[in-house]
């Protein structure tokens, strides 16, 4: 059943209005669902949409790249020491390395409303997969730290822009299943990072090289350009087929920055990354230093995304079947808070509840992505605050595991580094008191 304000969204968003938010010069404007059927000449009648045009094969390709996502980052992780060693990183330049990813999804995501104006977010899709692989594939074919690094970037610019993407496509085809289309992707997401994470060194000691533990998910961001090629080809085709007329004007600018939703968003997204980065940098050394062996401690966190899995395609349904997201927003707080207070008193005998906990306070990430699609009446609306709340979230989540470290470092314990994830989680909650109400960007921007 579609909530109240989504259905009112729908109702009122015809599909010349959906067509002309991301209509640029270069492309025809994209269809709103799986039926739509393609621009064509004016007078001329138009014919169903084929396969191509279909749902089924847009959703198989955001289930693809929803996939590398977070592959390539998970994977060097789990080889981080040997790519030290290969390179002879300095202990700086490995910081950087662990650092890039936050940075880069905020730079270079910032840029993504600026393409899909000027293109289709197939064609745009097509180009990040393409540039994801190649920045793979720069990365293990080099000795140079600087040279890994740069191709490091490379890979994760194409990642940025997929992020931002998706919220984006899911409200473009999908507008009355936000919520089961996100959580699909979101799962797919965590089951990415979960498999590369854990296939890394597996496969770098089957070849014998930490290259190709890296090299192989190079492999899987070529899969996912699959799909996308003929709906480029096919937004091309349209558009030379259609004459000036058809050809729909350029959308007002919606900018976030300028409201209080879009900050509120920002601000959510934000510091949730902050405590989900923090935690999965630092979860396994809590529970070592509580007393826990080191692989012990390792299963703990895999505990954590693992139990993910399920949450996250649930957790945007249920946001979107919700009028108001005040419960919701208030029980994964609470979920949250009492995971960091157990932790700070009782490590190590109720370390299983805590990590259940934890995995459940962490399903705001996949509530926040289905906040974007229902917080927005337009896909131009819809790219532009997913583009604000990342770029604006991702620089905020960067803070999380360097101060949650240097904290850790100078108290030698975990309780101020565990105060100082609440009292972000108590900002997180009330950004999230804002973005709870039923409401829409373009009223504000």
């Amino acid at each position: 059943m579609t909530p109240p304000t989504t259905a009112a969204v729908d109702a009122g968003t015809s599909p010349r209005s959906v067509r002309e938010a991301i209509a640029g010069p270069d492309d025809v404007p994209a269809p709103t669902d799986a039926t739509a059927p393609a621009a064509g000449p004016v007078g001329a009648t138009p014919k169903p949409a084929g396969p191509v045009a279909g749902g089924l094969l847009v959703l198989v390709g955001m289930l693809l790249v929803a996939l590398n996502l977070r592959a390539a980052i998970t994977s060097l992780g789990a080889l981080l020491d040997e790519v030290r060693g290969g390179l002879a990183l300095s202990g700086a330049l490995a910081g950087v390395v662990t650092t890039l990813p936050a940075v880069a999804f905020a730079v270079f995501g910032s840029l993504t409303p600026r393409l899909v104006r000027r293109n289709s977010p197939a064609r745009v899709l097509v180009v990040a997969m393409l540039i994801l692989a190649a920045g793979q594939l720069v990365r293990v074919g080099t000795d140079s730290a600087l040279v890994f690094i740069a191709g490091s970037a490379l890979a994760l610019a194409g990642i940025a822009v997929a992020n931002v993407l998706l919220p984006l496509l899911v409200k473009q085809y999908f507008p009355h299943r936000i919520g089961l289309v996100t959580g699909a992707y979101s799962m797919t997401l965590t089951v990415g990072a979960t498999v590369a994470a854990a296939a890394a060194v597996p496969v770098a000691h089957l070849f014998g090289t930490w290259r190709a533990g890296l090299a192989v998910w190079a492999g899987l961001a070529l899969v996912a350009v699959l799909p996308w090629v003929p709906l480029a080809l096919r937004a091309r085709a349209a558009r030379r087929a259609a004459t000036p007329a058809a050809v729909a004007p350029r959308p007002r600018r919606i900018r976030p920055g300028r409201t209080r939703l879009g900050w509120a968003m920002a601000v959510y997204f934000g510091t949730q990354s902050l405590g989900a980065y923090a935690i999965m940098g630092w979860l396994a050394q809590l529970f070592r230093d509580a007393g826990y062996r080191p692989q012990d401690a390792g299963l703990l966190l895999a505990g954590v995304t693992a139990l993910g899995v399920p949450i996250a395609l649930l957790m945007p349904t249920l946001a979107g079947r919700l009028r108001t997201l005040h419960p919701l927003v208030l029980a994964l707080s609470a979920a949250m808070a009492l995971a960091y207070v157990g932790m700070a008193v009782a490590p190590h005998d109720g370390a299983l509840l805590w990590v259940v906990l934890l995995a459940i306070g962490q399903s705001a990430f996949p509530m926040i992505l289905a906040t974007i699609g229902l917080r927005a009446r337009t896909t131009e609306g819809t790219v532009a605050l997913s583009a604000f709340s990342q770029s604006v979230g991702y620089l905020i989540a960067a803070l999380g595991p360097l101060l949650v470290g240097i904290l850790y470092g100078t108290t030698g314990g975990w309780t101020v580094p565990l105060g100082f994830l609440l009292a972000a989680l108590a900002v997180q909650t009330g950004a999230g008191m804002v973005i709870a109400r039923p409401r829409h960007i373009e009223d504000e921007a």
